[in-house]
């Protein structure tokens, strides 16, 4: 018996959300499924954390404890078989018996990817947020500096369990453009629930003219009420989780 770390890809489109529930389809669930498969009898896997319904990655992290007498390449082409196409396993390793993917995680990193058209691209949709009109990318940049830091976020999200700090430290957060995309990328310690769609929403505001950048910049600083909404999940990518090793 060893413990395994495993990256996982997911498109987000169909599922309910990564964390097992009690009804409709989650990548947690598919995935145990698969592991079932290879005699894995454990009661839950261990996850880096949780995305939300609609949002993708490409970096999440994931641990299990697995009787398993072949090579890590053999491990993720038998997970990769019994896996539906919205998922796949892009490495494998053992690790040592404590880890855990959470607690272990020493970052994370996200990216928000926007698209500016007046109608609807079929094409880019579930994996872009269309916006219209096309924001300020000077704006943006502006919004997005004034993230980085150890601060408290509670202007943008709340924390994951009841009465859980809000404080959080961003280490770098950046808008880059290309032709009519925009995509935001950001790195912190870790983040409060559903932060990222919201901070990106309040930077659309700022982009577009529709909330000063002073606005924006005072309500971080007082956690004061800022205008209501978030990010489309569609936009939002899970990047990396980043450890010591």
């Amino acid at each position: 018996m060893a413990r395994y770390q495993v990256i996982l890809a997911y498109d987000g489109t169909e599922f309910r959300g990564y964390q097992r529930q009690g009804r409709g389809r989650t990548v947690q669930s598919e995935f145990e499924a698969a592991l079932r498969g290879l005699g894995w009898q454990g009661r839950s896997i261990l996850s880096a954390g949780r995305t939300d319904t609609g949002v993708h990655a490409a970096g999440q992290a994931a641990a299990f404890d697995l009787d398993w007498q072949h090579s890590e390449e053999a491990l993720i082409r038998a997970l990769n078989a019994r896996l539906p196409a919205d998922i796949a396993v892009r490495a494998a390793r053992r690790t040592r018996d404590d880890f855990h993917p959470r607690f272990d995680a020493l970052g994370r990193s996200y990216q928000y990817r926007l698209y500016c058209q007046p109608e609807r691209d079929p094409l880019r949709g579930r994996f872009a947020w269309r916006v219209w009109p096309a924001p300020d990318l000077a704006l943006l940049r502006s919004a997005a500096g004034l993230l980085p830091g150890c601060q408290d976020f509670a202007a943008l999200g709340s924390p994951m369990s009841p009465g859980g700090s809000t404080i959080r430290e961003i280490f770098s957060a950046q808008w880059e453009s290309q032709a009519d995309e925009f995509v935001f990328t950001v790195s912190a310690n870790a983040f409060l629930y559903r932060m990222v769609r919201r901070m990106v929403f309040l930077q659309l505001l700022v982009g577009q003219g529709r909330l000063t950048l002073e606005a924006f910049a005072e309500g971080l600083k007082r956690q004061r009420s800022l205008p209501p909404g978030l990010a489309e999940p569609a936009g939002l990518t899970l990047v990396a989780v980043r450890y010591a090793e």
